[in-house]
């Protein structure tokens, strides 16, 4: 039986143009925003409850600890976003692409995400149990621990990052790409079905694989 091809996560373009500028101050839980661009803008601690952006670009904006909780994100650009907590559960994501944003904890669990990308970010923890993602692109970025425990996961490459932990345990993976990135430790091994390495990386797991399978190595 002929292997079936590897598949690179699709990201599409985006463009933006003739977006208005919106200080932020009227936003509220709920809203639909539509083809605005928030710039150098504090939401520190705002409730955001299921808001809609589309069409938005976002820079310098302060989420800290912000409720983004069922959030809508799509056809949107980010970048330099700063938040200790940035607070997203069961949001959903389309064709949103952040980048060079420093972002502690990440509470992106439950969420929808297809055809996003980040690149260039710090992210400290990132939550994304059970979350369901198609065609993610993460490049040149560190992240501390990345938590896709329970996910479900089509077409995603880590690109040129450094984790120190990634957890997989009960997820569900197709077509993900580990090849360019370094892991300091993988939890939940059983969950890298479905996952591409390299040889260099087998060599690094092959202890855990060994413990993992109860193999005894003299």
């Amino acid at each position: 039986m002929a292997r079936k091809p590897r598949r690179n996560p699709r990201i599409d373009p985006i463009t933006l143009v003739d977006l208005a500028g919106n200080d932020g101050a009227l936003l509220h839980a709920g809203d639909s925003r539509d083809g605005e661009r928030y710039d150098g803008i504090d939401l520190a601690g705002r409730d955001l409850t299921g808001v809609t952006f589309r069409e938005c670009e976002l820079r310098a904006v302060s989420l800290d600890d912000a409720k983004l909780r069922g959030a809508s994100f799509s056809d949107c650009l980010a970048g330099d976003l700063r938040a200790a907590v940035f607070s997203a559960p069961r949001s959903t994501w389309r064709d949103v692409r952040i980048e060079h944003s420093r972002l502690g904890s990440v509470e992106a669990y439950e969420a929808t995400m297809r055809s996003v990308q980040f690149d260039g970010c710090k992210l400290d923890f990132v939550n994304l149990r059970e979350a369901a993602l198609t065609d993610v692109l993460i490049s040149n970025c560190i992240i501390e621990e990345l938590d896709l425990g329970s996910a479900t996961v089509q077409r995603l490459e880590l690109q040129n990052c450094r984790i120190g932990t990634l957890d997989v345990g009960g997820a569900k993976l197709t077509d993900v790409d580990l090849r360019s990135s370094d892991f300091g430790a993988i939890h939940g091994l059983e969950g890298l079905r479905g996952a591409i390495i390299d040889d260099s990386q087998l060599s690094l797991l092959a202890p855990l694989l060994a413990a993992h399978l109860g193999i005894v190595v003299e």
